[in-house]
C-alpha cells in the first residue's frame, strides 16, 4: 500500500490462495485489472468493497492469480474524482467499478472505452448517465437503487413514528445530481401527508451542525435523510447530531441505523456491491456495457433501532414493528 499524490491508492494482489480453487475459478492466463473509484474515503466503505471482493471469488475470481484491485480513493474530497478516475483511466484498466452519480460522471468524463460498472445509483436516467435501464447504450452499466421514488415512503414511515410532526426537515447536497429528483419526491409525499418540508443545505461536512440548529430553529419534529455520499461517509456525526438535537430521522441505508439511528428504509448497500460483481464478470467474458440492463433493487428492508426510539422517547406502532426485517435492541 502506498499513499499517492491524488489520494489512497491500493493494489490487492493476495497471491495464490493456499486452499485448493472452486471448480468454476477462471483458468491461469490473463490478469484482469478492475479499477476501483469510491465516490468518497474508503475507510468508512470498506465492508461494501469487501462484498464486492466476496462476490468476485463467488464467482471465482482470485486477487493476485486472475485479478487485481487497484483503488483511487478521494480522501480530501469528491474534487479529487475526476484526476483519480484519469489516473485509472492511464493505467489502463479493464473496468473501472464506481459508486453514486459523483462517482459514475468522473469516470464517464474520463472514458468511453472503458467499461464503467455502477454498485450504487439512485437515478442514471434522471441524472443523464445512460439513456435507459434497459439498454444503457454507452460503456456504463450496473445497480440502481431508485432513491427518488423511495422518497415518498420514507416521508410516511417517518410520519407514522412521529405522527405529531407538522414539519419536518430535509438535508440537501446542492451538488448531489440526485437531489433536485428527490427533493421533488418529498414535496409531492408532503402535501399528500399535510406537512411542511425545510431544507436543509449541507455543502460540506462543517455545514451539518447549523442545519440541524436551523431545523430546530424552525421547529421541525423530524428529520429526513436522503441518500448522499457525503451524508453516508459522515453517517456517524449525522447520527450523533440527531441525537443531540433530539430529532427523529429515517435514512435510506442500514448502516445509519446500526450506528444508532431511528429507521431506514431501502435496498442492501453491501448486497448491490456484491451484485456488481456479476456485471465485472460478464464484462470480462465478453459482454458489452450498452447491452446489460441496468437492475434495480426488488427487495427493500426497513430496520428500526429500539433502543434509540426509547431514548427519543418515542414508541414504534404495531404496524411498523411488524412490518420490521431487522430490530436492534
Amino acid at each position: 500500500m502506498r499513499i499517492g499524490r491524488l489520494g489512497l491508492v491500493v493494489v490487492v494482489a493476495l497471491g495464490i490462495l493456499a486452499a485448493p480453487l472452486a471448480a468454476d475459478t477462471q483458468p491461469p492466463g490473463k490478469v484482469y485489472r478492475i479499477g476501483i473509484l469510491p465516490p468518497g474515503p474508503i475507510s468508512p466503505r470498506m465492508h461494501l468493497w469487501e462484498a464486492f471482493r466476496q462476490g468476485l471469488r463467488e464467482l471465482g475470481y482470485v486477487e493476485g492469480l486472475n485479478i487485481t484491485l487497484i483503488i483511487r480513493s478521494p480522501e480530501r474530497g469528491p474534487e479529487q474524482l475526476p484526476d483519480l478516475a484519469a489516473e485509472l483511466v492511464g493505467l489502463k484498466v479493464d473496468v473501472i467499478v464506481t459508486a453514486t452519480e459523483s462517482g459514475v460522471q468522473a469516470a464517464k468524463q474520463a472514458t468511453k472505452a472503458i467499461p464503467i460498472v455502477m454498485a450504487v445509483t439512485a437515478d442514471p436516467v434522471e441524472t443523464g448517465l445512460i439513456a435507459s435501464v434497459a439498454r444503457p447504450g454507452s460503456n456504463i452499466t450496473g445497480l440502481s437503487l431508485i432513491a427518488p421514488e423511495l422518497t415518498g415512503k420514507r416521508l410516511e414511515l417517518l410520519k407514522e413514528v412521529v405522527p405529531r410532526a407538522s414539519r419536518i426537515g430535509v438535508l440537501s447536497v446542492p451538488a448531489n445530481l440526485t437531489s433536485p429528483a428527490q427533493m421533488k419526491q418529498a414535496e409531492v409525499a408532503a402535501r399528500s401527508l399535510g406537512v411542511k418540508l425545510q431544507a436543509l443545505e449541507v455543502r460540506s461536512p462543517n455545514d451539518l451542525e447549523s442545519a440541524f440548529q436551523a431545523a430546530i430553529r424552525a421547529r421541525a419534529g423530524a428529520l429526513f435523510v436522503p441518500d448522499s455520499a457525503l451524508f453516508y461517509t459522515h453517517r456517524t456525526r449525522i447520527v450523533e447530531l440527531a441525537a443531540k438535537h433530539r430529532l427523529p430521522a429515517i435514512y435510506g441505508i442500514r448502516e445509519f441505523v446500526e450506528s444508532g439511528g431511528l429507521i431506514s428504509y431501502g435496498a442492501s448497500i453491501p448486497d448491490s456491491y456484491r451484485r456488481a460483481a456479476a456485471y465485472v464478470d460478464k464484462i470480462l467474458k465478453g459482454a458489452k456495457p450498452a447491452d446489460l440492463p441496468v437492475e434495480q433493487p426488488t427487495k427493500f428492508e426497513l430496520v428500526i433501532n429500539l433502543k434509540t426510539a426509547k431514548a427519543l422517547g418515542l414508541t414504534f406502532p404495531h404496524s411498523i414493528l411488524v412490518r420490521a426485517d431487522h430490530v436492534i435492541q
